[in-house]
């Protein structure tokens, strides 16, 4: 089984719905410009990728997918439809038409209700993604986790993954709803986590050495771990995001440093096998 990356962005600013890049500090300034599928495989030696979505508009999306007709490193695309709309679920059925479409996320944490995953998505677009075999990418912080929670009790047949494992406070301690709440989310065992964007919650002076961001994050994967297992974790390199902490391959070395005691069946499972399966791929080498 071939590595696969579960969490990657390309992006044009030119095409203009980046809110969250337009109306963003300085400390955005590196990400301004494009990042498109040839520069990442010159970094990861053109590993499969699961590119997720970073605007709010099927516009994105469609983008998305214009690029996996092309691009043979594009295994699959999480895409964004608005589900607050009962047509939603027309959406999908279109966007499911293509073998690439693999799932949505919404933009859960710049929405400034922690409870809206619970209260504001229609269920007939909830019940097309599952109807549809469509998978749902939770972009949350500590604060959503209580509302996902029960969401994901609602939905049980949805194949749900927590993004960044839900961005713990690496810079002034973890809080410890985000122990509790996570090892209750776990607890559904259709509930997936990704091992990604966590060097970007870091305090800078840890990022000084792999050493030192391997030592921040093994207590972190020692409790996704426990709650998760190998088989329903999965790395992403969360490029270009990834960059406004460290380099991409800065990022592989604290990943290689942080399995090395595991298993290589485990390995490879958070490494790709995980991914391959919840987004439906099969055999990544072969897909």
């Amino acid at each position: 089984m071939d590595r696969l990356d579960a969490h990657c962005h390309f992006w044009q600013p030119a095409r203009g719905d980046y809110g969250w890049l337009d109306t963003g500090g300085p400390e955005l300034d590196p990400l301004r410009r494009e990042f498109l599928p040839s520069e990442l495989a010159s970094l990861n030696g053109g590993r499969r990728v699961i590119a997720v979505q970073a605007a709010p508009s099927e516009a994105e999306t469609h983008f998305l997918l214009g690029l996996a007709q092309t691009v043979r490193q594009i295994a699959g695309v999480v895409g964004w439809v608005d589900l607050t709309q009962a047509e939603a679920g027309e959406r999908l059925a279109a966007l499911a038409r293509n073998p690439r479409f693999k799932g949505v996320r919404p933009m859960l944490q710049d929405i400034a209700d922690a409870d809206w995953i619970e209260t504001a998505p229609a269920p007939e677009a909830v019940a097309a993604l599952v109807r549809h075999g469509l998978r749902f990418d939770a972009l949350v912080k500590t604060q959503h986790l209580p509302a996902l929670q029960r969401f994901c009790a609602r939905y049980p047949e949805l194949a749900v993954v927590i993004d960044h494992a839900a961005k713990p406070d690496l810079l002034t301690g973890i809080a410890e709803t985000w122990h509790r709440d996570m090892a209750l989310l776990a607890a559904d065992g259709n509930v997936h986590c990704k091992l990604s964007g966590l060097v970007t919650e870091m305090c800078p002076s840890r990022l000084l050495s792999v050493g030192l961001a391997v030592e921040t994050l093994k207590p972190v994967l020692g409790r996704l771990l426990e709650w998760f297992g190998p088989q329903r974790l999965m790395w992403g390199s969360d490029w270009p995001v990834v960059t406004l902490a460290v380099s991409h391959r800065f990022w592989e070395e604290v990943t290689e440093r942080l399995l090395a005691d595991l298993s290589a069946d485990d390995r490879a499972a958070i490494l790709g096998g995980t991914a391959a399966r919840f987004y439906g791929l099969g055999d990544v080498a072969h897909a």
